[in-house]
C-alpha cells in the first residue's frame, strides 16, 4: 500500500459534525497519524484564527511544523505562532466593487480578512448556521474603506440557502469577475478568490515546500471547493455526505458520513493499517 504522509482535510461537513464539533473517531485517528509522523493539515476556505479551537482539540495548535491552508489555498501558516509561509490577498479595489454590488441586492455576505470576519446583511438563518463555528463582527459600512489602511481582503462570499438564487447570482455578476475565482461551498456560499487560488493550488505549494510528493497526499472533502483538491492529491476521498457533483472526482468514498467519522474512517484504512 501506498505511504501517505500529507492528509489534506476539509473541515466543514468533512471534519466536523454538524453542530461543528469533532467526533472522537476522528480525533483518535488524527492523533494516530500525526503520533506516526503523517501531517494532518487543515485545508478550509476560513481563516486560521477561526479554527483555532480545532487545532487545540488535535494537539496541534502552537505547534512547530504543522501546518494549515486556509482562505481555500490563498494562505498557508505554520501553526507555531501562527507564522506565514504564503499569502495572497484580493485587489481591493475588486473586493470593494464586489461588496458594493452585494449590498444593492440586499444579500448577506461575509468579508474575510487575515485576522477577522465582518457580516453585512446578517440573517437569523446565517446566523444559527455560524453558531459554534467562528467569531465575526456585524457591519453595515456601505464600502470597504473601513479596511483599506487596516487590513488586506482574502476573501469575500455571498450567502443564500438555494443554490440556484446563487448560480443566478453568479451570472449576474460574471462581468465582474476578471482576475477573480469563485466557488461553491456548503450549500450555501458563493465565494470570491484571488485568480488561480484554490485548495488543490494551496495543498501542491506545501507539499512542495515540505519535500513530499504529490503521490503522497490525501485529500478529504465532501463538496464543490474542495474539487481542485481532490484532484491534486495522490488519493482523492469523499466523505458519505458529499455533493453528488463532486462523485467523479473521488477515487474512494467512506461508508461513514460526517457525523459518524468519516475522517476517522479513511485515516484508518489508508494510514492506520499500513
Amino acid at each position: 500500500m501506498k505511504q501517505y504522509k500529507l492528509i489534506a482535510c476539509d473541515m466543514d461537513e468533512t471534519l466536523l459534525n454538524t453542530d461543528a464539533s469533532i467526533c472522537q473517531r476522528n480525533i483518535t485517528a488524527i492523533k494516530e497519524a500525526t503520533a506516526r509522523g503523517v501531517y494532518f493539515v487543515p485545508c478550509t476556505g476560513r481563516g486560521f484564527r477561526s479554527i483555532e479551537k480545532i487545532l487545540k482539540i488535535l494537539d496541534l495548535y502552537n505547534c512547530a511544523d504543522q501546518y494549515v491552508i486556509s482562505f481555500n489555498g490563498s494562505c498557508i501558516t505554520e501553526n507555531r505562532n501562527c507564522r506565514s509561509l504564503y499569502w495572497r490577498p484580493l485587489p481591493f479595489a475588486l473586493a470593494d466593487t464586489l461588496y458594493q454590488f452585494a449590498i444593492k441586492y440586499n444579500l448577506c455576505q461575509h468579508i474575510y480578512t487575515r485576522e477577522h470576519v465582518y457580516l453585512r446583511g446578517l440573517t437569523p438563518d446565517e446566523k444559527a448556521f455560524l453558531h459554534g463555528r467562528m467569531s465575526y463582527t456585524i457591519t453595515d459600512a456601505a464600502d470597504l474603506a473601513f479596511l483599506r489602511h487596516h487590513e488586506e481582503i482574502a476573501k469575500l462570499i455571498i450567502t443564500h440557502t438555494d443554490p440556484r438564487v446563487l448560480q443566478h447570482i453568479y451570472e449576474e455578476m460574471k462581468p465582474l469577475l476578471h482576475g477573480i475565482d469563485i466557488t461553491f461551498s456548503s450549500n450555501r456560499y458563493l465565494e470570491f478568490l484571488p485568480a488561480h487560488e484554490n485548495k488543490g493550488t494551496g495543498l501542491l505549494r506545501l507539499a512542495a515546500l515540505l519535500g513530499i510528493d504529490a503521490a503522497q497526499t490525501l485529500a478529504i472533502g465532501d463538496n464543490i471547493n474542495d474539487i481542485e483538491m481532490l484532484q491534486a492529491a495522490g488519493l482523492g476521498i469523499g466523505v458519505h455526505n458529499l455533493n453528488p457533483k463532486i462523485r467523479p472526482y473521488c477515487k474512494v468514498i467512506t461508508d461513514a458520513d460526517n457525523n459518524e467519522g468519516a475522517v476517522g474512517e479513511a485515516i484508518e484504512r489508508f494510514i492506520l493499517s499500513r
